[in-house]
Order: structure tokens, then sequence, then C-alpha cells
């Protein structure tokens, strides 16, 4: 009896499964660089004497105190803007439990350990470098996160790319981690209870259930109650974001017969470029401008709070992704494409310790009392992004002639179909395509060879018919 042939780890993805992810990351990078530029606009607007405009616009509040919603422009982008970037996340976490990535446990487990042990490993350095500073230890979350969207503008900055495989296991990581991120929130960062707001939000999503359910279609029915159930949720006491993450996993992301898209993936195919593109940078622009002087920077590798969020991100996201995601292969057998190595398991491992838009929230989260170890901390998430994605970028470009050699691979069509060639290896009517384009250009070929066959006998004539004729 034969032994099983061992799994795959980052081995090729059907090709729907590809398809979703290129178009998925598609959009994450155009978001990627949008976030980018707001953040160094936030940057310079708050590090120039135009700074106190930005304070001033940044608490300004607007809303109706009435239903206890007068909040400030940064809080509308920390807890409005952030609900729809949850939304996509639980709609992507849906998705990838029923037809990605997380739906077969044995296949799941691998990059399920990876990414919890990247957000393990940097949440125990941060306590260590702070236990042994006598830090506050509140900030403990901070470096647990990855951006994908911030990941992928530093690729497309750096004019890099990575393969399918590589860009689905960022893509995997990435998801895992908005899911504990969520949970993070949900149950550190939950204040006194209101529990007929609470109630309310509850009756809400379970009518926002039924609807869906009922296949009751229409925006004007779905994006009133989303609102309503935001607001609940806000005066709740618990993080108005789990309201978006609750609506996303209540869409249906699984295909009927005859459907091109389940109902999450065309929700989520509109509503994306609205995060990425908007919502998210929204957010940057309010949150990423703080003070980089130099006695802040010098504070960032000093003072124990910062020093941590800076090494979980950068040494604690990379091994903890790396050494999880080793062990893990190790244990279940799990072979390494042949394709790839270990040190590009362990540049996208150090490229994901770029954790902005959600580390940045909850680092606001974590010192909400003291505005000045805030912007401590976010000047820290914004140094420890910033030596991440230059330590992976030189990782990264190590290796850019194999990663563009492996793209070239997945994407040739030579018989011009639509689909990659590498997915048509056993598909008959795919070689007897190849074999009439093989003819037609052997038929060409033969075809040049005779006329330039003909030319140069009647070029050998003429020069013989010269060297006899009399002088």
């Amino acid at each position: 009896m034969t032994s099983p042939s061992p799994r795959k780890f980052l081995g090729r993805m059907s090709l729907p499964e590809r398809t979703f992810v290129a178009n998925a990351l598609r959009t994450e990078t155009v978001g990627g660089v949008l976030l980018l530029i707001a953040a160094i606009v936030a940057l310079i607007w708050a590090n120039t004497p135009l700074s106190s405009s930005y304070e001033s616009l940044s608490s300004f509040h607007i809303g109706p105190e009435s239903l206890g919603l007068d909040l400030s422009i940064q809080h509308w982008a920390a807890d409005g803007l952030l609900a729809i970037f949850f939304f996509v996340a639980g709609i992507e976490l849906k998705r990838e439990l029923v037809a990605g990535e997380l739906r077969d446990p044995k296949a799941a487990a691998l990059p399920v350990i990876a990414a919890l042990s990247g957000m393990a490993v940097p949440a125990l350095v941060y306590l260590a470098v702070n236990t042994i500073g006598g830090g506050s230890t509140d900030g403990w979350a901070v470096p647990t996160a990855t951006d994908i969207a911030f990941a992928l503008a530093v690729l497309a900055v750096l004019g890099a790319s990575l393969p399918s495989a590589l860009r689905a296991f960022l893509l995997t990581l990435a998801v895992v981690d908005d899911l504990f991120a969520i949970l993070i929130i949900a149950v550190f960062f939950t204040s006194d209870l209101n529990f007929a707001a609470l109630g309310g939000a509850f009756a809400g999503l379970v009518l926002f259930w039924i609807l869906l359910r009922k296949e009751v279609h229409g925006w004007y029915v779905y994006v009133p109650l989303a609102l309503v159930i935001w607001g609940l949720m806000y005066n709740s006491g618990v993080h108005a974001t789990i309201a978006g993450v609750a609506m996303g996993l209540m869409l249906r992301c699984s295909r009927r017969e005859g459907e091109d898209h389940s109902p999450g993936e065309h929700i989520e195919h509109l509503v994306r470029p609205l995060s990425a593109g908007l919502a998210v940078p929204l957010f940057a622009l309010f949150s990423a401008g703080v003070s980089v002087s130099g006695g802040v920077l010098g504070d960032v590798f000093t003072k124990p709070e910062t020093l941590g969020v800076v090494l979980g991100l950068v040494v604690g996201k990379a091994f903890g992704i790396f050494g999880g995601t080793w062990l893990a292969a190790r244990f279940t057998r799990a072979e390494l494409n042949e394709d790839l190595a270990w040190p590009d398991v362990f540049a996208v491992a150090t490229l994901a310790g770029i954790g902005f838009t959600v580390s940045l929230l909850i680092g606001e989260l974590a010192f909400a009392g003291d505005a000045g170890l805030t912007d401590q901390v976010k000047a820290a998430v914004l140094m420890g992004s910033l030596i991440a994605a230059v330590l992976a970028g030189v990782l990264l470009k190590l290796r850019v002639r194999k990663y563009r050699a492996l793209i070239a691979d997945e994407e040739r069509d030579d018989d011009q179909d639509g689909i990659p060639d590498i997915y048509e290896q056993d598909d008959p009517a795919y070689h007897l395509r190849m074999a009439e384009i093989y003819e037609k250009r052997a038929a060409e070929h033969r075809r040049l060879a005779g006329v330039s066959a003909g030319g140069g006998q009647e070029a050998s004539g003429a020069s013989r018919e010269d060297r006899e004729r009399p002088a």
C-alpha cells in the first residue's frame, strides 16, 4: 500500500482562487498607495507651521449629540470609516472559511498557526521589553497586526511582485490577523456596557440576518439598517467596528449553481474600493499625523512602550511567522513548494511586520487616557513599519529575478484562450491547440527557409556568372 503523497505548502492554487486573490490584491495595492500618500501628507501637515490647522480639523466635532454621536473627525475616522474596513475583513474571513484557503482544516492549520505565532511572539516581545524596562504593558496588542494594503503598497513602490502562492499566504495571514485583532478589540477594549444599546444592536443584527436569508434585495434596506446597528453598537460600549465584522460574516460567500459570484463576493467587490480607496486612507490621514522631532524619534528607541512596539513589529513578526510556519510544516510533514525556498517565507514574514492601520487603532485604544504616549506609540508604529518595509524590500529584491520567472510561468497563455497554460496541462484539448499552433509556426519557418535558400542560390549563380564573364 503506497503512502499518501505529502501536502504541498505554498503550492499552486486553483484557478478561481488565484483569480479572486489577484483581483482582491490589485484593489488593495491601489488602496495601499493611497494609504501611503495619506500617511505622508499627515506627517508633513503635522510637522509644519500648519500643524495647528491639522489639530483643529482632527478635533472638530460633528454629529447628533442627542444620539450620543457628537464625535471628532478623528473619532469618526477610527470608529466610523474603519467599520467599512472591518466589514470587508468580515466578508474576507467568511469567504476564506467556506471557499478559500481556510475551508480545509488540514490545509488551514499551517497558515493559521503561522498567523497566531506572528501575533503571539510580538506580544511577548512587547511584554518582555516593558517588564524589564518598567513600562506599561497596556500596549501588548499594538504590534500584533499586519496591514496588507500597506505591505502591497511597499511592493508597488519597490517595483517588486510576489508569486501567487506567496501573495495568497500573505493574504491569509492578514485575514487571520484581522480576526484575532477583532477579538482583541472586542474583549480587551470594551468599556462599560450599555445593555439596552447592546440589545438593540443584537436585534438589528438578527433582522439583518433574516433579511439576508429571505434574499431581500436593495441597498436602501441594508444601508440604513447597517447605520442603525453601527450607532447602537457604538453606544453599547463595544467598539463600533465589531458591527461591521458581524454583518460581513453574515453574508453568503458560497456559490450556488449558475452563480458566477456569491452575494458576499459581489458586495465585497463593490465595497472594497470604498474601504481601500477612501475609508482607510482617511483614517491614516487623521491618525498618522504625529510629531517626528528629534526628541520623539529618540524616545521611540529609549522608552520601553515604544521600543516594545518597534521590536515587536520588526523582530517579533518576522521570527514569529517564520518560526510558526517552519514548525507547523515540520510536524504536519508538509513539503515546501519546490519553486520556493525558506528565505522566501522569511521575507514575507518580515513584510508582515508592517502593522499600520489596526496597530494605530489599537494604540489609540490602549493609551486613550494619555495623549502624549499615544502619539509616541503611533510614531513607534510608523518607525517599526518603515524598518520592516526596508528589510523586507532588501530580502525580496535578492529574489526578484526568481519571482519574475515564476510569475511569467504562471501567466503564460500561449494558446490565448484566457486561461494560463499551467492550469491546462491535463487537458487534451489544450495540447491539440498547441500542436496546431506549432504546426503553423513550423510551416511558416519552412516557407521562410525555402525563400531564403532560393534567394541564396540566385545570388550564388549571379556571382559565378560575374566571375566567368570576360573582362
